[in-house]
This record gives structure tokens, sequence and C-alpha cells, in this order.
């Protein structure tokens, strides 16, 4: 195979240098007579730490349709898909070079009648363990729980399982050496995750001060997932005239966003750039995530690298060193000082091919 040449500053470092692609790896040696593919800002491959592949409103799609989202975050730049819970059975997705990588939480786990319809396993507390077992084995390394949900016993959001339950399941996910993350909107199941050890939280609006440096402290990630908790009036509106106490909480959420997350950042919470793509939320919409981000008062370059190199060192993939696979973007301005970029990739690397 013949070697490609890109040249431009790489980052995170930002130094000029020639990239050269020899068998689908990165190597900064020169390459007589290497193909001169692009000139520009050159980034790790984007991490889309919030997806749903193979989910769609009405729960699981066809193959086909998963192909179709999986080019759209391909060509978008998003490389690496963490999958935050799918109903459909994505592993083929390993099987294409041509597709981005994925790492697999399988199905997510919730309490029975306390979910979207179709798209979970919904079991009881008694069941949690054994379940979270299987889509421990299942799975790539990660297990996704529904820390809380509408209960229309109490009319609010409320905890799916008691924090006995959680703690177990969480126990049991370790031992099958898996990581744990969870959708939290709201504050009262998020003591007893951060308790039990949990490695992830998702969304994440309900954190208090105290518990942001709980997870500073005990190096629990957050997925702030911004584009979807934008979503909460309109949650609130469908709710507010059957349940007037989950309308209000989702209004009280949504107004207190920002101080979460800034919260976080400031003590140091690593923070995941998560697009929630799958159900209402579209696939190859990354960039809006990071850019809502950043309109929220994050410095641009902490979200970059929380959607680039930062992120694949945190689910255990390389940037851009020699050797490492040739996954990568470029762009034709810097990204870290213009993130509208993001939406205009000059060219997508992907295992040492351009795909896009």
């Amino acid at each position: 195979m013949s070697a490609l040449k890109f040249s431009g500053p790489v980052l995170p470092d930002g130094e000029s240098r020639d990239l050269y692609v020899v068998d689908g790896r990165i190597t900064f040696e020169p390459q007589p007579g290497a193909e001169t593919a692009a000139r520009g800002w050159i980034v790790p491959g984007l991490v889309d730490a919030h997806n749903h592949l193979g989910l769609e409103d009405h729960g699981a799609v066809e193959e086909s349709e998963i192909e179709g989202q999986a080019l759209a975050d391909r060509d978008a730049g998003a490389l690496l898909l963490r999958d935050c819970g799918s109903p459909a059975d994505t592993r083929w997705v390993h099987e294409r070079d041509d597709l981005p990588r994925l790492v697999r939480a399988g199905r997510h786990i919730a309490r029975t009648r306390r979910y979207i319809r179709s798209y979970a396993h919904e079991v009881e507390p008694e069941q949690l363990s054994a379940y979270v077992a299987q889509e421990a084995d299942a799975g790539d390394g990660w297990v996704k729980l529904v820390g809380d949900w509408i209960s229309r016993e109490t009319g609010d959001l409320a905890p799916s399982f008691p924090p006995e339950s959680l703690a177990e399941a969480i126990a049991v996910a370790h031992e099958h050496g898996a990581k744990v993350t969870a959708h939290c909107f709201g504050h009262e199941v998020l003591q007893g995750l951060l308790d039990a050890g949990i490695d992830c939280i998702e969304h994440g609006t309900g954190l208090a001060l105290d518990q942001v440096e709980q997870m500073a402290a005990t190096g629990v990630a957050l997925v702030p997932t911004v584009m979807q908790t934008d979503k909460f009036p309109e949650f609130a509106a469908q709710g507010r005239e059957k349940f007037p106490a989950y309308a209000a909480t989702m209004d009280e959420l949504h107004a207190r966003r920002r101080e979460v997350l800034m919260s976080a950042h400031e003590a140091g919470v690593a923070l995941y750039v998560g697009s929630d793509g799958g159900g209402a939320q579209r696939h190859g919409h990354l960039a809006g995530e990071v850019l809502a981000m950043a309109q929220m008062g994050l410095p641009a370059a902490e979200v970059l690298a929380a959607a680039s190199w930062r992120a694949r060192e945190w689910l255990g993939f390389e940037g851009l060193v020699e050797g490492a696979s040739a996954d990568f973007v470029v762009y034709d301005r810097d990204p870290a000082q213009d993130l509208t970029v993001l939406w205009e990739p000059t060219r997508v690397v992907l295992r040492g091919r351009v795909v896009a």
C-alpha cells in the first residue's frame, strides 16, 4: 500500500509536522514518494461518549439503518462510539473496517414499566445483579443502568432501584470486568450510586456540589449530554397536567444545568462529550454537543480535548503516536480556536483509509 502524507499542526501539542499513514498505521518517519492527502489541523478521531447505535424511538432498528447511523457519525468525524445502551445486537459493527470503532454497553437495564417501551431489560430489584452480569459478559466492558425515571406512584422522578440493589449490581459488574454508568436526571439516586463505586454518570443534572467533589476525588466521569438536557422544558410541558411535581422538577433541573456543569469542571471531574445520538437525537451531531458545552461556559480547548484525545485515553485507545492506528480528522482551521469547524472536516481517516 502506498503511503499517504498529512501536514499541519498535530493536536494536542499543536506542533506542525508531517504525519504519514502506512499500512493503516501512523508514522512520523519520512516516506519517500508519499502522496499528500491533506493539509490542516490534525486531530485524533473524535469520540461520542454517549451514543445509542441501533436505537430509534420505537426500539431496535435493522442492520441497514444501524449502518446509516454509524456512517453519519463517522462522516462527522466521530471515529469512536461509546454505546450507552441499545436493544439491537451491534456486535457485527466490530467486523466492519469502514465503520467507527464501537465500545458497547449492551442493553439498558431498567425497572419494570419505568422506562421507554422496547428499549431496556425491565427487571425487579432482585433480578438486577443477574442481568448486570449478563450484560457485562455480552458487552465491551460497560453496563448501562437506568438510575431514575418518572414514577407514576409519586408523580415525580424517583430512583429505579433501592441503593442496596444498585451497590450489589455495581460490585457484580466489577467482578465481571465491566464498568458501570447510569442515566441520572434527578438528585435522589445519585448518592447511592456514588457510594457504591459507579464509574460514570450520564446527564447528572441533579448533582450537588459535595457530590461533584466526591466524583472528582474518586475518578467518576460525567457525560452531561447538554443537547439532551436542553429538552427538559419540553419534557416538563408534556407532563405538566398529569404530573405537576415531575414538571416542576424538570424545570428546576433545567435551570441549574450550567451551575452543575461548571462546578464539575472547576472541581476537576473528568468530563466527556456525548451526543445521545439515537431515538429523537440524530446521529452525526457530535459537533453540536461540543458547541453546546462551550456555550455553557467551558473553555473551547477543554471541550475539544474531552471530545478527542482525553476520551480516547479514557476508553483505552491511542491518539496520534508512532505506530498507532491512523484514526484522525483534518480541519482547515484550528478547532481549539473555532469549534464550528468541527461541522466541516476536510478529511476523515479511519484505520488508515480516507473515508470522508
